[in-house]
Parts: structure tokens; C-alpha cells; sequence
């Protein structure tokens, strides 16, 4: 093995410590939080439902749908319009204490995005398993996203 071989990190060894410590909700588990009526405990440690945020660029939200009642922030933009400081937040982002849910296609990428946003001071991010295929493999509904403004 030489030199560079050392150094280099896998990008399955990024995954593991991207989803060190983060929650990662199966797609029942999510469908169950986001459906919790009023003075249940819809996320553990939090009173809140989660906002569930869609990474994935326009032509895969097209193709596959969103998770009803998800907000689209692509992944370019991620930490920009949620961080707080940055002076571009997304409307439904509204404090460092809202749980929040990220989702891509398979899963993946959203723990990347997941692990950034823990970065950024969100305690409660956490990812989907499965992404939306997984949501959708699953029964559970997608909706249309709504055309741009």
C-alpha cells in the first residue's frame, strides 16, 4: 500500500461517520411522526412534528414526487437557507430546536445533508432510510411538487 493509499478515505467510511450518531427514521416510523395529533410525542424530546426537507434537484422531485407536506431546499443550498445567521433561511425553518428530516432518493446523500445540518447547531436532524423510494416502496404517498413561483 503506498503512501496515498493511507490517507484515503472511502466514501462508505464518509457514510458510517456521516450517520454516527444521527436518527434515521424508516419510512413507517416517519408517516407515524408526521400524522401524530396534538399532545402526542411525535419525535422523542420534542413536542413538535418534523419538517421533512426534499434535497433532491427538480427533475427527480418530477419524476418521483415528494413526501406530502415536505419542503424542497436543494442540497446546493442546504446549509444556506437553514442556518440562521446566514440572512436566507427557508420560511419553515425556525429555530436550531426544530426536528428536522432530510430525504433524497436511496438514503444516502441525506445522511451527508443530515450530518451537515447537526454541524450547523440542529440537534434533532436526522435522515430517511430508504429516501423516497423507500417511502414509496412502502405504500406511503407522494404528491406532485407545486410549480415554482
Amino acid at each position: 500500500m503506498g503512501q496515498a493509499d493511507r490517507r484515503r478515505t472511502t466514501v462508505a467510511e464518509l457514510l458510517a461517520e456521516a450517520r454516527r450518531g444521527l436518527r434515521r427514521f424508516g419510512p413507517e416510523e416517519l408517516a407515524a411522526a408526521l400524522n401524530a395529533g396534538p399532545g402526542t410525542d411525535p419525535v422523542p424530546g420534542s413536542d413538535a412534528r418534523p419538517l421533512v426537507i426534499d434535497i433532491r434537484d427538480r427533475d427527480d422531485r418530477e419524476r418521483t414526487g415528494m413526501i406530502p407536506g415536505s419542503v424542497s431546499i436543494p442540497l446546493l443550498v442546504l446549509e444556506w437557507r437553514c442556518d440562521p445567521t446566514a440572512g436566507h433561511s427557508h420560511p419553515a425553518v425556525q429555530s436550531l430546536d426544530q426536528p428536522l428530516v432530510t430525504v433524497c432518493n436511496e438514503g444516502y446523500t441525506s445522511s451527508f445533508a443530515a450530518a451537515s445540518l447537526k454541524r450547523l447547531g440542529f440537534e434533532q436532524a436526522a435522515d430517511l432510510e430508504g429516501g423516497v423510494g423507500g417511502w414509496g416502496a412502502a405504500g406511503l404517498p407522494l404528491v406532485q411538487p407545486s410549480p415554482p413561483a
